[in-house]
């Protein structure tokens, strides 16, 4: 099993190129995560340098799995800083590499997020997927509810829409 570690705002910039590395490989590999082809790794490079100041402000966090030096997979999780809000999170960017797929490192970093959140004191956990992917089913699986399906929600990397499911997972405290 890989080795999960939290970036801090000072790890996280020596991670942009290779969380861009794997960003680039899931759209490249079709995932529906916000981005359209073409899309390179500086594109990805770009979109995570961006979230630089959400990571040192601690709003957002971000997680890596690593085997041996090589990036596996990341996980994110934005922390709700409205006061009406506070309760809950948003797990964001779930992805593993397409060479690490099927051995536990997305279930391993759904977890983490899921702990991290309770450790921060949310009790309400949400996110969202593309309806059918792989991903879905990992999420039925750990116990989160689909609350919802939205049609037609996002483009795929080719610009299919395709049908977007929500959910939510109650933590302990």
């Amino acid at each position: 099993m890989p080795t999960i570690t939290r970036l801090t705002p000072r790890s996280y910039p020596g991670h942009v190129d290779r969380l861009a590395d794997v960003l680039a490989d899931v759209v490249a590999h079709g995932a529906s995560v916000g981005f359209r082809a073409p899309f390179g790794p500086g594109d990805a490079a770009a979109w995570w340098r961006n979230r630089e100041s959400a990571v040192r402000d601690g709003s957002l966090n971000v997680w890596v799995a690593e085997d041996g030096g090589d990036l596996l997979g990341t996980v994110s999780l934005a922390l709700e800083a409205k006061p009406n809000g506070r309760h809950r999170a948003e797990v964001l960017k779930l992805m593993v590499h397409s060479r690490a797929r099927g051995r536990g490192v997305g279930r391993a970093l759904l977890g983490t997020a899921e702990v991290a959140a309770a450790g921060a004191g949310a009790t309400l956990l949400l996110l969202d997927t593309a309806t059918g992917s792989p991903a879905e089913r990992l999420y039925e699986t750990a116990g989160w509810i689909r609350y919802g399906i939205v049609p037609d929600y996002a483009a795929d990397p080719d610009g299919t829409l395709e049908d977007c499911s929500f959910f939510y997972k109650r933590l302990e405290p």
